[in-house]
Parts: structure tokens; sequence; C-alpha cells
């Protein structure tokens, strides 16, 4: 005689707080929060209301506030690091490299469609920094900052940690953060700016240009000098 088959268990359904839509609402609203009101003033209460979520869902995906603050600044930060890289080919010819990432650098900045509060969730934290900031500084931007530094020394003809390299490079960087960073009196200043990707394209070849004459003539006098020694 056969016994009845036990019938089989259905997988428990996922809770819709755990799914990867919920998490990614997370910290599209906690991004926005963060960046209007600052860490400190930010509330978990504001941030579950702008996502729809309960508070329940921050602690299953991110245990707790600095967690989701942490984790806001590690996505965007990567996703902009993946779309628009920043490398150094030693090998390779040093003012295509430059152009290269004048021109990844602004897209980062200026992208149209990037949400308006990445700039300046970074702007206020270097304002009112938190224990987060040398993390940010150690896992992003010194990194960016020392392959920056390189491509500018090879166009330099100086060393990397020369004084001569590191002004060169924060004068570069300068140029396009100027850009963003003072967007709003730009825009009053000289009316009818246009940010479309095209023309955020001719800004960065503009900046490249501009700087490779300053860079190439540097070099030259550094040369001249040594030889007059």
């Amino acid at each position: 005689m056969k016994t009845a088959a036990k019938p089989r268990r259905r997988a428990a359904p996922r809770h819709p707080a755990h799914d990867a839509g919920t998490r990614d609402r997370i910290l599209e609203a906690a991004g926005e929060v963060f960046a209007a009101e600052g860490f400190r003033r930010a509330t978990v209460r504001e941030i579950c209301a702008r996502a729809k979520v309960n508070i329940a869902a921050i602690n299953y995906h991110f245990g707790d506030k600095y967690e989701l603050y942490r984790e806001v600044f590690s996505h965007f930060a990567r996703a902009g690091i993946e779309q628009y890289p920043v490398t150094f080919d030693p090998g390779g010819k040093p003012e295509p490299q430059l152009r290269a990432f004048c021109r990844n650098f602004t897209r980062r900045l200026l992208d149209p469609g990037r949400p308006a509060w990445h700039g300046r969730l970074i702007a206020r934290e270097m304002v009112e920094p938190t224990p987060l900031l040398d993390e940010i500084v150690k896992s992003f931007m010194r990194p960016q900052w020392e392959t920056i530094l390189r491509i500018v020394a090879a166009n330099v003809g100086a060393p990397p940690g020369s004084e001569l390299a590191r002004r060169c490079a924060t004068s570069l960087i300068g140029q396009m953060l100027f850009q963003h960073n003072c967007r709003a009196v730009i825009d009053r200043v000289q009316p009818g700016q246009e940010y479309t990707p095209e023309e955020n394209d001719r800004r960065a070849a503009f900046v490249a240009e501009f700087s490779l004459a300053a860079l190439r003539a540097l070099r030259g006098a550094a040369k001249r000098k040594a030889v007059a020694r």
C-alpha cells in the first residue's frame, strides 16, 4: 500500500522590507536627507518616511544610522568611479591621459543624470566632518588624488612627490571643482549656461588644453633653469 506523499513546504514569502529595491530606495532617501540636514540632524524617522519603509527595514539592511550613512557614501562613490574611472598608465602618453582625466572627472561632477544631492552630501561632510571623513579619504579620495598626481607629474616632468606636481594637480582639480561648487554663482554671472553632456565635454577639453599649455611652459622653464646651472 502506497503511503501518501508529504506535501511540499512552500518557502516563506520574502518580506518586502528585505527586497533589493527597498534597499536602493532607502539609500536614495537617506542621501537626500543627509545632504539636506547633515548626519547629526538627519533622523531615521524622516528617512523612513521618505523611503516609505519602517525602521525595521533600515535595521535589516544597514544596522543603524551611522552604517547607513557610510553605505550611502560608499554606494555613490563606487558608482561614480565605475562609471567615470580615472587611471594612469606609466607606459602611456601623458597628454591623452590628462585629457581623459579632465573629461571623466568633469562628467562625474556635472553629469545631468546624477542626483543633485551627491555633490551637496560630500560638501556638507567636508564642512561638518564626521568620523567617516577619514575613511572616505583613505578609500576613495587619496587613491584618486595619487592617480591624478602621477598624471600631472608625467606631464610637467617632475616627481609625483614634488611641490611643483602637487601645486599643478591642485590647480587642475580646482578648475573643475569650481564649475560644480560655484555653479549657482556662475549661472547668475554668466546666464544661459548649458550643462548637456556635449557642453560638459567642451568644458573639460578647455581645462585640459589650458592646463597642458601651462604644464608644457613649466616643464620648459625647469629644463632651461637646469641647463643654466
